[in-house]
């Protein structure tokens, strides 16, 4: 893998995070992810950043940005968070808060990093049983990738690193999004829960009763308990562990 002209510890990179509150929905219909994404790309013209990487979840966001100057990220977030929260409950009448605690960052220093954290976040969708392919989910920045000159993502720093060749930079960055080997790195997700955070809000929702109990359930009231826990905020992955409800029946249940 050839190195890029210019190392990313030389730039501001930063891995975004942010959730809705409550684990409440971000986008309900089209028409919001496509408002987010209008606004992003004013702010990107406006403000000069880059947008190398995102993933827009219906209850979650993971960005991954380059600044055009020391300490802009807040300006950023502060002119994306603050106006599309309150299209968002004009649109849907709702009051209060919309995103979780504001957002995270980290700052993130190392171009092997860099990689596994740009397949990480365009593999959310894939995680979390929406898709079945990266390339089938529409709101994440790879059709940018394979998709060259369409979209609004910065992707000639990431496939440099790959190659200096554009089509072979390009096969390895998809066959480097089609391995399922674990990266080795542990990715920062904000506010992260732990087996018995998830297991507290099995309970909550079981009244009680424990995870394992949901596999036993008549098929109705089974799916609309998983529905409720996927409406919470917790992934495919993690509902299958403390459930034993296997991956391909809790990704199928409509929320």
């Amino acid at each position: 893998m050839s190195r890029p002209a210019r190392s990313i510890s030389q730039t501001g990179f930063y891995h975004i995070i942010f959730r809705g509150v409550n684990h409440c929905h971000l986008f309900e219909e089209k028409a919001d992810y496509e408002r987010f994404c209008g606004l992003l790309v004013e702010l990107k013209h406006q403000l000069g950043f880059k947008i190398h990487a995102y993933s827009l979840m219906a209850n979650h966001c993971h960005l991954l940005i380059e600044e055009s100057r020391k300490a802009n990220i807040a300006q950023i977030m502060m002119r994306l968070l603050g106006p599309y929260a309150s299209w968002f409950n004009r649109q849907y009448g709702r009051s209060g808060a919309l995103i979780a605690n504001r957002y995270k960052s980290e700052c993130v220093e190392d171009d092997s990093y860099l990689l596994a954290l740009v397949r990480y976040i365009h593999k959310n969708p894939l995680e979390a049983g929406i898709v079945e392919r990266v390339d089938r989910y529409r709101w994440s920045s790879y059709r940018d990738y394979v998709n060259k000159g369409q979209g609004f993502t910065e992707t000639d720093f990431v496939l440099s690193i790959f190659s200096p060749d554009p089509s072979k930079a390009l096969d390895e960055f998809k066959a480097f999004h089609g391995e399922s080997k674990n990266s080795g790195y542990t990715f920062f997700e904000g506010e992260k829960k732990n087996e018995e955070d998830i297991r507290r809000e099995i309970l909550a929702v079981l009244g009680g009763m424990e995870p394992h109990t949901v596999c036993g359930l008549p098929r109705l009231e089974r799916d609309a308990v998983l529905a409720s826990l996927r409406k919470r905020g917790l992934t495919v992955r993690q509902i299958e562990r403390a459930t034993g409800v296997s991956k391909s029946v809790v990704a199928k249940v409509r929320i």
